[in-house]
């Protein structure tokens, strides 16, 4: 296929809003064990703009295609002797670069070229906008829960940013499984709010003690098991909280993403809990769980993770659409603190996206 495409590309490292452009390319074209995706709708993650400043765990080489963990479209071509999806097939692909490996795919463009191995059939009850944000969120919740740290049912899981995104989705996948969650919240106003959505206890650092409101909820036996993605002074304190013997699994840094000074990354752990309660802390990160999980094994959650979504186990807010051309608008929108609107690019008129 050939023909131009429009692709929002990153000319240099820097802030979003003042390093990306919309330029025409060339539509690529497949090479073997490859296909050609038109892109209908692809998300803007925080992490994604960390990547642009130059400040996340891989780095691009600019000028580089912006967005690079997941999208949803169809087919247009298949490589030479491919197998895959058929032409027409509605699909996700799961962008997300693995660790340690080849560069990231840009999933801000019209067209994008993807190993077949990376796609997932899409099925008709999943909208474009829930189909578009399978990859990263909710695989990341049921990672969590069901492989790094193996809750069982009627255990207790307890997890800070209770209120974020995968924070949300783990309480909903705990509450089908049978485990019990924990969750810290930051505010006062986001109590009620995170019991709506069943969580069993909610601890408001605001106003309450954490180390007593485990021993409370939890009893002699305590908490083995917890999930952090804010670092600092609350990562450390979910540590302490934890029973002898417990494991704290971070997959992010909230508390920091303001922050530049490397120095102020941190997460103050006490050396006696750590050394006489034998307490692991280890960090979990999708693109590195990407480049170790063979793509048989990466399908198969991804395609566990689309059932639970189908089924109503797990629900993705709508999420805000934009046309290319807005830019400016939706990065800015991305870490704005809105809950529930994520961002999305929309890049085929269906949507109606153009007018809004």
């Amino acid at each position: 296929m050939s023909g131009s495409m429009r692709a929002l590309v990153a000319v240099k490292a820097g802030e979003p809003a003042d390093v990306l452009r919309l330029e025409s390319r060339p539509v690529p074209s497949p090479a073997a064990g490859q296909a050609l995706v038109r892109v209908a709708a692809t998300p803007i993650h925080a992490s994604d703009l960390h990547v642009l400043r130059g400040r996340y765990g891989f780095s691009l080489g600019f000028p580089a295609v912006g967005g690079h963990m997941e999208c949803v479209g169809r087919v247009a071509a298949l490589g030479p002797d491919t197998e895959g999806p058929q032409v027409g097939e509605r699909v996700v692909v799961a962008a997300i670069p693995a660790v340690p490996g080849p560069p990231p795919v840009g999933t801000w463009q019209e067209y994008l070229v993807t190993d077949t191995r990376r796609l997932l059939p899409a099925p008709a009850p999943l909208s474009d906008f829930s189909a578009c944000q399978l990859a990263v969120n909710p695989l990341t919740a049921l990672l969590l829960v069901t492989r790094e740290l193996d809750c069982e049912p009627g255990e207790w899981l307890l997890q800070t940013a209770a209120g974020s995104t995968v924070g949300r989705l783990v309480i909903q996948l705990c509450g089908h499984l049978g485990i019990r969650t924990l969750n810290v919240v930051r505010r006062r106003a986001a109590v009620e709010e995170i019991e709506a959505l069943g969580g069993d206890e909610v601890v408001c650092t605001e106003d309450e003690d954490l180390m007593q409101r485990v021993t409370e909820t939890a009893g002699p036996a305590g908490v083995r098991k917890a999930l952090d993605c804010v670092a600092g002074p609350v990562g450390a304190q979910v540590s302490q909280a934890l029973a002898p013997g417990g494991q704290l699994v971070v997959y992010g840094a909230l508390s920091t993403h303001r922050q530049t000074d490397p120095a102020a990354l941190t997460i103050p752990l006490q050396a006696r809990s750590v050394i006489y309660e034998t307490k692991t802390v280890r960090g979990f990160w999708l693109n590195r769980w990407f480049g170790t999980a063979s793509p048989e094994i990466a399908l198969h959650a991804l395609s566990q993770v689309r059932d639970l979504v189908t089924d109503g186990v797990l629900t993705i807010p709508q999420g805000r659409p934009f046309p290319l051309e807005h830019f400016t608008e939706a990065v800015t929108a991305a870490e704005a603190p809105a809950h529930g609107t994520k961002p999305l690019f929309v890049l085929d008129d269906s949507h109606g996206a153009h007018h809004g």
